[in-house]
């Protein structure tokens, strides 16, 4: 017998196996050998390579089913990263942003304008994404980043430049406030001619990276904790019903943002234009995100979705 006339047989035996759920009798019947005869020759089939076998613990039969569910109830499609063993918030974040960051580079090709909202989440991201240069890319920036102390602008600067060395991208920055004390001033602003032209680059962005914020965060976002909002803002945004944000623009449960007084101020880009980009990454992590995670999904602002297995439970679990 020739090894390729063996191997032919072996595959045989192990497809009847396998495949057909034959049992070794059967086997043994059919290929007139003896029973120990089919159990050599399917060991000798794992040996050679023939047959893979894969375990698959509970766990991701569990999250498998969580993320078909959230595809079928949102649309979009849903990474959920099962949840490391005796993990906190932080290390379940850590997880989070290696899957998107893996996802997000495969999003990106030469000419790819990305557009980026700051906050905490992305910004692990960034600090995760493998460095590799991608020609002719382009990062704009989807939210201002200025506070009433100056610092968000330092902070949103470091950020983009991180990103824009490991894809070696040129960077289009918004320097504007995140928000305004006057939505006058911000309806002026936006007719700068330096204002316009990030506001048509940002139109042209092909795909989006962004998380939601939450007022109550495990892992504290960004707006809420670096003196962005007032006492006053705060008050407003619980009167209007916001239960988060997405780059800045704030969310009511149901997803919907008009009509909220502090949108008017913001300088963040709206869930209808958010909508526009083709690619819109949303990555999440927190089971306190899950009620402005389901208002961003429910405004159809995201194309893909990543979070964590205790996330995308809470988010079902909401009523």
């Amino acid at each position: 017998m020739t090894p390729a006339s063996r191997l032919e047989d072996l595959f045989t035996a192990a497809r009847m196996y396998y495949g057909q759920s034959q049992t070794m009798e059967a086997i043994a019947g059919e290929l007139a050998v003896s029973r120990s005869t089919v159990s050599r020759m399917l060991r000798d089939a794992r040996e050679a390579g023939l047959v893979q076998i894969t375990l698959r613990p509970p766990e991701a039969h569990r999250v498998e089913d969580l993320g078909r569910r959230i595809a079928r109830q949102y649309g979009v499609k849903v990474h959920v990263v099962p949840d490391p063993p005796e993990s906190d918030q932080r290390d379940r974040l850590a997880a989070v942003v290696e899957e998107a960051a893996e996802l997000l580079d495969q999003m990106l090709e030469p000419g790819s304008t990305l557009g980026i909202a700051w906050g905490t989440t992305v910004a692990a991201l960034l600090g995760t994404v493998r460095p590799r240069p991608v020609p002719g890319m382009r990062i704009v920036q989807l939210n201002g980043a200025i506070n009433v102390e100056g610092s968000g602008l330092t902070y949103i600067a470091t950020v983009l430049a991180r990103a824009a060395e490991r894809w070696d991208a040129t960077v289009h920055q918004f320097p504007v406030p995140a928000f305004f004390d006057y939505a006058a001033t911000r309806e002026a602003m936006w007719h700068e001619r330096s204002v316009q032209r990030v506001l048509e680059t940002q139109t042209q962005a092909t795909v989006a990276v962004f998380s939601v914020g939450a007022f109550d965060a495990e892992v504290p976002s960004h707006v809420y904790t670096h003196n962005y909002l007032t006492a006053a803002d705060l008050r407003s945004l619980r009167a209007d019903g916001a239960v988060g944000d997405v780059c800045t623009v704030f969310l009511r449960a149901d997803g919907t943002f008009r009509d909220i007084a502090m949108n008017a101020r913001g300088s963040g880009t709206a869930p209808d234009r958010l909508a526009r980009i083709p690619r819109r990454l949303l990555v999440a992590s927190g089971s306190r995100k899950a009620l402005p995670l389901r208002a961003a999904l429910r405004a159809g602002v995201a194309t893909d979705l990543v979070l964590d297995a205790v996330t995308a439970t809470a988010l079902l679990a909401l009523r």
